[in-house]
């Protein structure tokens, strides 16, 4: 079974944020920190797995790969991206079963053609309306808990056709049992405001670092009326510009020794990370030579 916490949020009328989690560093440190829901996000666990671009490059069973071990590694519930559902109707059904079976809790799954592209870069192409509403009740109906396995439903058409497009992709999508609509990459408060407005069902929103959406806070983005928010670069980039400071450190100044260069305790990142109980088992276990 699912967890139910995402459920029970919507039912509740709860505004929740997710912070995108691209390793399972990032995944034990949100343990530490207590985050109840996080985001398996597919930009940011291709580039750290494989050093890729998210252009649906990374396979089916490599993401499968990822989400599983961010589901076994993680305290939280897992909303985890599954790009297109990895092929056809047949390809959908595997996809959420697998993902299920993995231990997500929502599924996004969005209408770009395969291989599909980041959703804040250029040139992105959808399927036909028909394509992507069949290929939500193909997700909705192999899901094995109907109410707490959830489906998002993700459309990028903004960028080939428009504010109305999007808007009537969202529609159709709730219509065709999607639990959560994902309108990607809208440009401005008022579209924004506009797509809670016009959708009747709960709207998720990206706050990406960098990308078109303006940002704003979980307060705010309540105001606005979304259901809930994913914040997918938080940690990725927070990283990569703590890891250039500290290679850049070390390259010029020939030390890693320095108040300038902050870093994470390593003894308590051994408890994180479980070597307590690997010493534990040493203790229990281990012959004395």
């Amino acid at each position: 079974m699912s967890n139910s916490i995402i459920r029970d949020k919507l039912d509740r009328g709860e505004f929740f944020l997710a912070p995108g989690i691209h390793d399972m560093m990032a995944a034990v440190i949100a343990n530490k920190v207590g985050f109840e829901i996080v985001y398996g996000t597919g930009y940011w666990m291709t580039a750290s797995a494989y050093g890729l671009p998210d252009a649906g490059i990374a396979t089916y069973s490599q993401m499968l790969d990822r989400v599983s071990t961010l589901a076994r590694t993680s305290d939280a519930a897992v909303i985890a991206d599954a790009d297109t559902g990895y092929g056809g109707l047949l390809n959908v059904h595997h996809t959420v079963q697998g993902y299920e079976e993995a231990g997500i809790t929502a599924i996004q799954i969005e209408d770009q053609e395969f291989p599909k592209k980041c959703g804040h870069t250029p040139g992105k192409k959808c399927v036909p309306l028909e394509i992507m509403t069949d290929k939500i009740k193909v997700a909705c109906d192999a899901r094995k808990d109907k109410k707490n396995t959830l489906i998002v439903a993700r459309t990028d058409i903004y960028q080939a056709e428009g504010f109305d497009a999007s808007i009537r992709r969202g529609a159709a999508f709730a219509e065709a049992g999607a639990d959560i609509i994902f309108v990607e990459a809208l440009t401005s408060e008022d579209e924004m405001r506009r797509a809670c407005d016009e959708i009747d069902a709960p709207m998720i929103s990206n706050m990406a670092q960098g990308g078109d959406t303006p940002m704003r806070t979980g307060e705010e983005l309540a105001d606005i009326g979304y259901a809930c928010a994913i914040y997918p670069a938080t940690t990725a980039l927070s990283a990569a510009y703590a890891t250039e400071q500290a290679l850049l450190h070390l390259k010029h100044q020939g030390t890693n020794e320095s108040p300038d260069v902050p870093m994470f305790d390593f003894q308590e990142f051994n408890r994180l990370i479980g070597f307590e109980e690997v010493w534990a088992f040493d203790k229990k276990w281990a012959r004395d030579d």
